[in-house]
């Protein structure tokens, strides 16, 4: 009998019979016994002191149970943790659950109403009066900056952080090049935007005491910790629960204020209590991404040789510094770089805070805002040299020959990260091949018949994925054969059951029908990494396989144990332990019968000190009406180097869908705000997105030339290589489709408003990112 292959075949995702078959259920779906529903006061103003709050009438309105806000709690609740990229300074800005004696953004909770139903709940914040003394609001990096309004004024500085990295000699690289470019860039402030907006449901327990939270996700286990030590609970007291999810990109499962809010309303109330976030809260109170701007400047040779890079960049933080809200600053710089050659690197950084919702990550964060800042200045430089885009990049990628290379300490307190074996100017080369580039280059600027102008833009990357805590696995068999496998990773929507599902399958040789998941509840396994960073097929799969080879050699001790003979004479293979002597067999079933405490085994994987690094270039050819300002993707080829593909369709779905959400940051999305900090994007009505219709025709190439050496599998992620170029792309496209006008775009989004101010036609925008 084979052994059973499916790493690397095409299989259909697992779990989307169930999902598409309305068998699904998300946080909205459940429904608990004696359960109330809550609603959240929110601060009308970006920046207003707190008086006092009178929730006298709230509490007299039909169908509430409860109201509390700041001062109705015995103690105060504790300040939301930082997950990731911790600088020094971030600890003077973290939020608190509730606002005090003052709120610094239109969102920010005040005060909490628990009723018999959500509208009840939501009647009842109408009723809640509250003192209020408005006060100047600061609405951009730069005024921010100036300081003559702080935000925190016992901090007594509105910069989060501040600090410069590099390496090389940038002084000297500037001085003796024969080329040097310098530009303002800009990328605008988003929402990830996921189809389901938050929601939680808590069960506080007092009596035993148990907290019990459904609707988590993303991070469980580092949730759990926090909640637990909120709380005065230990961690076993505290469960997380996961249930289907309409979507993550880095917003979902963070600790925002209503991870608390929740549980103490349940506590409060003595019953089940849930919440869901409506979409306009969505949009002012989860985390937004993006908004980095800054100067960056090249240096070259006259033949294009790149010496050196140096930039100043300045990224708005929003009101509070929580959970991961420094990630998308810090890996900015660290990506600014690239894949390219070039031997003197500076950046000056600096974090701010203004009068805006708290920033977050955004899939493939500082990337996305890097690779557009890159990747336009080299467009700008081939242009200023007369050569070809793609010739220039070709020239300055670094070779097979210069791999592995390192980046540099480039993230203050982090070891300089190591990019792995590749070969870039051969994954340009497949891109420019897969988009007719060569014959697209002489047609830059083409008129259509239509009256439209046609570019093809092209842009590189380098993507890092798999970091942070380890991952772990547990497998067991039942007395029928069939296995349970419980990993510590969440499903975002990624194919979670359908990949580890292969890789158990695999290692085990066992058929994949057999083979059940269950994850993401703290209640199945004792720690667990969570879902981020690209992170799912290299940490939990590995994690998968590790508990699987383990299990294999249980299942030889057993086997040896059985017929009282030595291991040298057995083997394993195709889901049974076989003598090589007789050819007598043992199934897993009958072993799993045998096992004196059960056929089960542990594994887990640890990534901390290596991340993989994927590659690879995007391409993007629009179509540009002059006389509306009006952009068409007409078509788009991403290529990437991604070491080994789990399941080919699943990695085509997941470039795809990144390149789709690229295409809303590049076209689109945009979170705008009056001098005032009012949200003017609060509504679908006001925030665009682009639907099938506006995404065009989409090819995907994955490479699987060069496995990493950092997982015994060789995976890279998968995640966000497909977004992480978009903006750089299409930004080229279209600087070489209106090549007659000598326009130059350095800011997303590429709205029509935008470019007709380029060419001199369309009036100032209003409002502020």
């Amino acid at each position: 009998m084979m052994a059973r292959n499916f790493i690397g075949r095409p299989i259909a995702r697992l779990e989307d019979h169930r999902l598409t078959t309305g068998q699904g259920c998300f946080v909205d779906d459940v429904h608990l016994e004696g359960q109330a529903e809550m609603a959240v006061f929110r601060s009308p103003f970006a920046h207003a002191a707190v008086a006092s709050v009178d929730l006298s009438r709230a509490r007299e309105a039909p169908g509430v149970i409860d109201a509390f806000c700041a001062a109705d709690l015995a103690d105060a609740l504790p300040e939301i943790p930082i997950r990731l990229a911790p600088m020094p300074g971030f600890e003077r800005f973290r939020q608190r659950p509730l606002a005090q004696t003052r709120v610094r953004y239109v969102g920010e909770p005040v005060a909490v109403v628990t009723a018999e139903n959500r509208y009840l709940a939501e009647d009842a914040l109408s009723l809640i009066d509250v003192e209020w003394k408005q006060l100047p609001a600061v609405t951009d990096a730069g005024s921010a900056a100036c300081e003559d309004i702080l935000l925190f004024e016992e901090a007594g500085t509105n910069v989060a952080t501040a600090y410069t990295v590099g390496r090389g000699d940038i002084d000297a690289a500037f001085r003796v090049a024969d080329y040097v470019r310098r530009e303002n860039l800009a990328v605008q402030r988003q929402s990830p935007f996921p189809m389901e907006t938050r929601g939680l449901i808590a069960e506080f327990d007092r009596r035993r005491p148990f907290l019990r939270v459904t609707g988590a996700t993303k991070v469980n286990y580092f949730n759990r910790q926090w909640l637990a030590q909120a709380f005065g609970l230990s961690l076993e007291a505290v469960e997380l629960v996961e249930v289907d999810v309409g979507g993550g990109f880095g917003l979902r499962g963070e600790l925002y204020p209503e991870d608390y809010l929740v549980p103490v309303a349940s506590r409060r109330a003595g019953r089940p209590v849930k919440w869901i976030e409506d979409r306009r809260e969505h949009l002012i109170a989860a985390n937004h991404g993006r908004e980095l701007d800054g100067v960056v400047e090249i240096a070259a040779t006259a033949s294009g040789d790149i010496l050196g890079l140096r930039a100043t960049l300045h990224a708005d933080l929003g009101a509070y510094v929580r959970t991961n809200g420094g990630v998308a600053l810090t890996r900015s710089v660290q990506f600014l770089p690239g894949p390219y050659r070039m031997d003197a690197f500076f950046c000056d950084v600096r974090g701010v805070v203004t009068n805006k919702t708290p920033a977050g990550t955004y899939r493939g964060p500082g990337r996305f805002e890097a690779n557009f800042f890159r990747e336009r200045l080299i467009d700008m430089m081939a242009a200023d040299l007369g050569q070809d885009p793609a010739e220039i990049r070709l020239r300055n990628l670094l070779r097979p020959d210069e791999l592995p290379c390192a980046l540099g300490e480039l993230v203050p307190g982090e070891a300089a990260a190591i990019l792995d074996r590749g070969d870039y100017p051969s994954a340009l080369q497949r891109l420019l091949d897969e988009a007719g580039y060569d014959e697209w280059k002489t047609r830059q600027g083409e008129i259509a018949p239509d009256g439209r102008r046609l570019g093809l833009g092209i842009a590189c990357f380098v993507e890092s994925s798999a970091g942070g805590p380890p991952e772990t696995a547990r497998i067991a068999v039942a007395a029928d054969g069939s296995a349970e496998l419980r990993v510590g990773a969440s499903a975002m929507g990624q194919g979670l059951h359908t990949g580890m599902a292969q890789i158990c399958a695999e290692t085990l040789e066992t058929d994949i029908s057999d083979i059940s998941i269950r994850h993401g509840t703290t209640s199945l396994l004792p720690s667990g990494g969570g879902t981020f960073h690209s992170r799912n097929t290299v940490m939990a799969g590995n994690a998968v396989r590790d508990a699987c080879e383990t299990l294999r050699e249980k299942c030889l001790d057993l086997a040896a144990l059985r017929w009282n003979t030595d291991r040298e004479t057995l083997e394993y293979a195709n889901a049974a332990v076989r003598r090589t002597d007789t050819g007598e067999a043992l199934s897993l079933a009958e072993l799993a019968v045998f096992a004196p405490q059960g056929l089960w085994a542990d594994g887990s994987f640890d990534n901390r000190k290596t991340v993989s690094f994927s590659y690879g270039a995007h391409g993007a050819l629009v179509a540009v009406d002059p006389d509306t300002g009006h952009v068409e993707v007409q078509r788009y080829v991403v290529v990437e180097e991604i070491g080994r593909a789990l399941n080919p369709l699943m990695v085509d779905g997941q470039a795809v869908g990144g390149v789709g959400q690229g295409i809303g940051g590049a076209l689109f999305d945009r979170l705008l705000f009056d001098a005032e900090g009012q949200p003017l994007t609060t509504t679908l009505a006001d925030y665009l997105l682009p639907t099938s219709t506006e995404t065009g025709r989409i090819d995907a190439v994955a490479l699987e030339d060069y496995p990493s050496q950092a997982n015994p599998m060789g995976f890279k992620g998968a995640g966000e290589g497909g977004i992480v170029a978009v903006g750089a792309a299409i930004g080229n496209a279209i600087v070489h489709a209106l090549r007659d006008d000598g326009i130059e775009v350095t800011a997303t989004p590429f709205e029509p408003v935008s470019l007709l101010r380029l060419l001199g036609l369309g009036p100032e925008r209003e409002g502020t990112q």
